[in-house]
């Protein structure tokens, strides 16, 4: 009998103490930031992932993207198209259609499709630059720029407390993320049917490559994290909740004490997945290096200095066919 399952696939359901769920409201407030510092630094240390409820984002807004993000993908593959990200240059923004993207192209083809923007800029370089949006959806822009924005405030609130976390101030990174590279992406992903294998899910194993992201999923599922075991359990979702994760940026800027945790989705439910997440890095020429609180006598730097946004496009070409033979490029402006 021919097996419906790849066993490497297989995953265990999550108990609430792999992957917390953090109140974070007394960061937002001021009234206690330390106290939410230490659980998002336990969370970083143990894990790479957690939840966060009282955030803030007005639930109506989120209702509304998620509208538009369906909407979106309903419409026929010709008018999605026009917006694919290949006509965008370095900016990298708009539609990603199915398999044009592969974050573990060794081992898995990506079975989803995307949309990506980001905070509009006139002048094209690496990762900036003017969106396309789709014309047939006129709300779509003003309601992905709200979405953006509002998430990005909440995402430097969330890396205040990373910086405190670390015994720093709470400002730390402040002075790197000036114009931080950032990416508003939905997602949808089909549902898989008969045998499902590790050669083709919804998005292969992969860490983040920037900073931090902040990530609302409907209630379908299908997220899966490896836990510092090395098991990949279920990361289920939560009403009311964003699931946060940090990125390789942090385990850089750490020197290891915070690591980035390995990720994939499976969409075996039978319906139509969709996602949203939002991605922050620091700004493009932003020099990544381990901070002063993460090195010692004893435990010297582990990684040479290097720049945000050529780790970020060399990552990017790996993972885009139409970008295949690029190198480096010129620092944004």
């Amino acid at each position: 009998m021919t097996e419906l399952f790849d066993i490497r696939l297989a995953s265990k359901q999550t108990a609430f103490t792999e992957i917390p769920v953090i109140d974070i409201s007394s960061l937002i407030n001021g009234e206690n930031p330390l106290k939410v510092a230490s659980q998002i630094g336990d969370a970083c240390e143990k894990v790479g992932f957690f939840y966060i409820k009282n955030h803030g984002i007005d639930q109506q807004l989120i209702d509304e993207m998620y509208a538009l993000t369906k909407s979106f993908f309903k419409l026929p593959f010709e008018e999605k198209n026009k917006l694919n990200v290949v006509n965008s240059g370095l900016t990298l923004r708009g539609y990603i259609p199915m398999y044009a993207e592969n974050v573990d192209p060794a081992n898995t083809r990506d079975f989803k499709e995307c949309f990506d923007c980001g905070a509009h800029y006139d002048e094209i370089s690496p990762f900036f630059g003017p969106n396309q949006m789709p014309s047939v959806l006129p709300q779509f822009e003003k309601v992905a720029e709200d979405y953006h924005s509002s998430v990005l405030a909440l995402a430097r609130m969330l890396i205040g407390g990373i910086a405190l976390s670390l015994g720093l101030p709470q400002d730390y990174f402040e002075h790197l993320q000036r114009k931080p590279i950032t990416i508003q992406r939905i997602l949808r992903y089909p549902p898989q049917i008969g045998r499902v294998s590790q050669e083709e899910i919804g998005i292969g194993a992969h860490t983040d490559y920037g900073f931090l992201t902040v990530l609302s999923q409907d209630a379908v599922g299908g997220l899966q994290v490896r836990n510092r075991a090395g098991e990949w359990v279920t990361a289920p979702p939560v009403e009311g909740t964003f699931i946060v994760n940090i990125g390789d940026l942090v385990q850089t800027l750490t020197n290891d004490r915070y690591t980035s945790t390995m990720h994939r989705v499976i969409n075996i439910s039978g319906l139509e997945r969709y996602s949203i997440p939002f991605f922050i890095d620091l700004d493009f020429d932003a020099v990544v290096e381990p901070v002063p609180t993460c090195v010692s006598e004893a435990l010297p730097a582990k990684y040479k200095a290097y720049t945000c946004g050529k780790h970020k496009f060399k990552r990017f070409v790996d993972s885009y066919a139409h970008l295949k033979g690029e190198t480096d490029r010129p620092a944004a402006t």
